[in-house]
Order: structure tokens, then C-alpha cells, then sequence
């Protein structure tokens, strides 16, 4: 999917670049596969900022996404190639023998009027979803279920992809986009192919305002603060993030700072990712 520029009117469209959206069929979501969703703004369930710089945007929808797969051996037929604001990759409605409908992510190369299926039984093809054990060594996947049946968690964004290294009968073995191996599950599903959308990594904002358009609101570097507000704050000129190290405004290490908690699952860890 290409993108496109736009005339330097400003010094805001100078810099703008934006998807050509060619692949789109459909431009009004499936109506009972949409649910309304209210901004978190960052906050949590007791109204605590967990993450800053969160609020505002433009309203959305949000469309439910089939990430289990678990429709076995129902062949479904894709409807429509759809835009999702909620995330970075395009979506593919698909319609089950049945008269079901859901969406899933669309991978690259999945056209409309394309068949897929999920299951042990299906076809190794783009699109369609199987147990790690069924698919060959080398394949490339995405949508990855960490626990057979909760559905999929690694691989989801735009242009990702992992592949298929490795398999015994109970694990196999995962290249991760970020380089890491990781052992999973050989009965976790998996669907075949790389998550479509790759020129999403090229998009370039351009201005502030289209920022404030997806919910960020701006951030503020420590070292442009007071004493009282930021660790790195104060002194005389440039003096730099402070001594003794880089922190967060409440003295937590950052940059190069672990804090992976889950250390039960680092024995699944074949490949560190640096």
C-alpha cells in the first residue's frame, strides 16, 4: 500500500505523509461488530494515571477482532478489506458457511472473495489459522497464541511477522520480529502469513495537531522543567539528566533499566532479543 505526500502549503503539510488506502472495499464497519468504547484518558479502573500523555482524540468505534480463530473446519469467505482505527493493521470481514460473521486481522496478499479456514485441517495458506504443530517448519505467521486457547497476543501490528523455527512434539520454536526465539505451545494457533499494511512504518505525522488527532497529548522533557517538578530539572544552561543516572519523574531508572517481572517464563527464552 503506497503513500502519499502532500503540496508544501505549510510547514505542516511539507513533512505530512498519509496512506493512499487502495486496498479498502468497504468504507462503513459491520454494524454488529462494533461496540462503543469510552477513552481511558490513561486512567485505570479507580480513576489513577497509569500512563501520561493520554486524552482527547477523535471518537472511535471499536470493531471486535476474532483472535482465537476457533471455528473449525467452517470455511469463510472475505467480504470486505476494512480500515480500523483502534490499531495499525488493516481488518478482513469474513463470512462463515454458517451465516457468522467476524473480523480478523488482514494479512498481506488476502484479496476479497478469498476463502480461509482455521482448524488442524486447513490448508497451509495465507490467512488461514492452524496448531503449531501442523504447520511447516519455516512458515511465516502471525496472530500467535502465548496459551492454546486464549487467543492471539504476539504478531499483531502492522507488517509483523514471526516464523517457524523449530518444532518437537510439545514445543516449537518462534523467531520473534525483534529477533528473539522463544518456545511455545506446539497446540497454540497460529495464522499463516505477514500482517498486511507495511508502508504504516513510513507514514510521517507532519504536525502537531494530527498527534492530538490519535489521543497524544504532548510531552514535556524533565530537563526542561524545575527542581520541584523533575529529577532532571534545574541547574545553571544545558545541565544535562542529572547525576547520578536517567530517571523518571519519581526516581525510577530508565534507559537500559530491566523491568521484565514474568521471570517464571524466561526458561521459554531460547534467543534474548539483544
Amino acid at each position: 500500500m503506497p503513500v502519499k505526500g502532500y503540496k508544501p502549503t505549510s510547514p505542516g503539510r511539507r513533512a505530512m505523509t498519509c496512506s493512499t488506502f487502495e486496498e479498502l472495499t468497504k468504507r462503513r464497519p459491520e454494524k454488529s461488530l462494533v461496540v462503543s468504547r469510552s477513552p481511558s484518558g490513561g486512567r485505570n479502573n479507580i480513576g489513577k494515571m497509569t500512563v501520561r500523555h493520554r486524552g482527547g482524540g477523535h471518537k472511535r468505534a471499536f470493531r471486535l477482532i476474532d483472535f482465537k480463530r476457533d471455528k473449525p473446519d467452517i470455511p469463510a469467505t472475505v467480504a470486505s478489506i476494512e480500515y480500523d482505527p483502534n490499531r495499525s493493521a488493516r481488518i478482513a470481514l469474513l463470512n462463515y458457511r454458517d451465516g457468522e460473521k467476524r473480523y480478523i486481522l488482514a494479512p498481506l496478499g488476502l484479496t476479497v472473495g478469498s476463502t480461509v479456514m482455521s482448524g488442524p485441517n486447513a490448508e497451509l495458506r495465507v490467512g488461514n489459522a492452524l496448531p503449531l504443530s501442523k504447520i511447516t517448519v519455516g512458515t511465516q505467521i502471525h496472530n500467535i497464541e502465548m496459551r492454546p486457547g486464549k487467543g492471539g497476543q504476539l504478531a499483531r501490528s502492522a507488517g509483523t511477522v514471526a516464523q517457524l523455527m523449530a518444532r518437537d512434539e510439545r514445543y516449537a520454536q518462534i523467531r520473534l520480529g525483534s529477533g528473539e526465539v522463544r518456545l511455545i505451545n506446539a497446540s497454540c494457533m497460529a495464522t499463516v502469513g505477514q500482517v498486511g499494511n507495511l508502508d504504516h512504518e513510513n507514514v510521517s505525522i507532519g504536525k502537531a495537531g494530527r498527534s492530538r488527532w490519535l489521543g497524544r497529548r504532548p510531552k514535556v522533557r524533565g530537563v526542561a522543567m524545575n527542581p520541584v517538578d523533575h529529577p532532571h530539572g534545574g541547574g545553571e544552561g544545558k545541565a544535562g539528566q542529572g547525576n547520578p543516572h536517567p530517571v523518571s519523574p519519581w526516581g525510577q531508572l530508565t534507559k537500559g533499566f530491566k523491568t521484565r517481572r514474568r521471570k517464571d517464563t524466561t526458561r521459554f527464552i531460547i534467543k534474548k532479543r539483544k
